[in-house]
């Protein structure tokens, strides 16, 4: 591949990534440890991931119990669980925090899978302006001593890359909705 275009592909790959991530986030009736990425809790005055002020894991398939290392975090935590958006009432034994995720409605279903579709097309309208960003970058090449066909030639590799990373976005958006609606 043509080095002037490597820039475009790391930009589609974070686009990948950043899709990947907001996936992640998304629960599909099975426990995930993931949803809890984005919660910070106030750790002496600092925001700090859940995950380094205690351990989480999956004991069943749909609960996920967090133990804080320091046991005076558990008012804190529970509050940044209880504010997010994750829609789950944690529960406490003055030890462990536990998540239970309830079985998820046919109809909550169907809408989880409209949002990945969302996110999933807001990832293809990401990939689509990196390649218009780039090809207005090759126009601008043609104005210095670069041929045409030269440039035609990267606009080709361009469209080929933005292809994939579609393909690889269309991939990602069937097996999420697969896994959400396997009951």
């Amino acid at each position: 591949m043509d080095a002037r275009l490597q820039q475009y592909e790391d930009k589609m790959k974070k686009a990948i990534d950043f899709l990947e991530g907001d996936y992640n986030g998304i629960r599909a009736g099975r426990a995930n440890p993931h949803i809890l990425d984005k919660l910070r809790v106030d750790y002496y005055g600092t925001p700090t991931p859940i995950q380094q002020v205690g351990n989480v894991t999956v004991p069943e398939a749909r609960i996920i119990q967090i133990a804080p290392w320091d046991k005076s975090l558990i008012k804190t935590i529970e509050k940044a669980i209880l504010t997010s958006d994750i829609g789950i009432n944690p529960s406490n034994d003055g030890s462990v925090i536990r998540l239970v995720f309830p079985e998820l409605t046919e109809e909550r279903r169907k809408d989880l899978v409209k949002d990945v579709k969302k996110k999933g097309e807001d990832g293809k309208v990401a990939i689509r302006n990196i390649r218009r960003d780039g090809n207005d970058a090759l126009k601008k090449l043609g104005k210095t001593d670069v041929s045409e066909d030269e440039i035609k030639q990267l606009e080709d590799q361009l469209q080929k890359l933005t292809d994939k990373y579609i393909k690889e976005v269309d991939a990602m958006i069937e097996a999420k909705s697969k896994e959400i609606m396997t009951v």
